[in-house]
């Protein structure tokens, strides 16, 4: 999914202030909490893609969801309703989260694969490539995706392998229509 210029700027902003006053631990975890909140509530993200609803009225439904969060959190989140940038609330939480963990050193893992597998399979499959770096810590993300039909696809970062059914069949069709 391509982020957005104007996530990746906040998200910027808000990691350079976290790491000047020392909060970045704490932001981290609230910034976990609202990509959460945001995946899980289809409502909510409507309510702040709704272009009749004004800003104060967004913010105020806001710190009431977000009233548990430290000033810091609260107040990116009543900036991102001020400037009218709510859509790309999740994706300015999420770009925060993406640029802790490349600080920290940590993977991001995602496996798709076409039934659910067990964690040895799983295991075996991050063991099997030489992307996944064995003494770093990682996020792993699994998907289930029946349309691949059998096999996996691996994304490490920006790398991926893609060793799913529907690859290979999807492979050999266009080898058949050149030949």
């Amino acid at each position: 999914m391509l982020t957005s210029k104007v996530a990746k700027r906040y998200a910027q902003g808000l990691l350079e202030f976290t790491t000047e006053s020392g909060q970045t631990e704490a932001v981290f975890s609230e910034m976990k909490d609202v990509v959460k909140i945001m995946s899980e509530s289809a409502d909510l993200n409507k309510f702040f893609l709704t272009p009749y609803v004004d800003a104060n009225k967004k913010t105020e439904i806001a710190n009431e969801i977000f009233k548990n969060f430290s000033p810091v959190a609260q107040n990116l989140i009543r900036l991102i309703i001020k400037n009218g940038r709510e859509s790309q609330l999740k994706n300015v939480a999420q770009q925060f989260i993406n640029k802790v963990e490349d600080i920290n050193g940590v993977q991001r893992i995602t496996l798709t694969t076409a039934t659910q597998l067990s964690n040895e399979n799983i295991e075996q499959i991050l063991r099997s490539t030489n992307l996944v770096n064995s003494s770093a810590t990682f996020d792993l993300e699994v998907n289930v995706k029946p349309e691949i039909l059998g096999g996996y696809i691996l994304r490490v970062g920006d790398q991926q392998v893609d060793a799913s059914v529907k690859a290979k069949l999807d492979k050999i069709k266009k080898d058949f229509q050149l030949n």
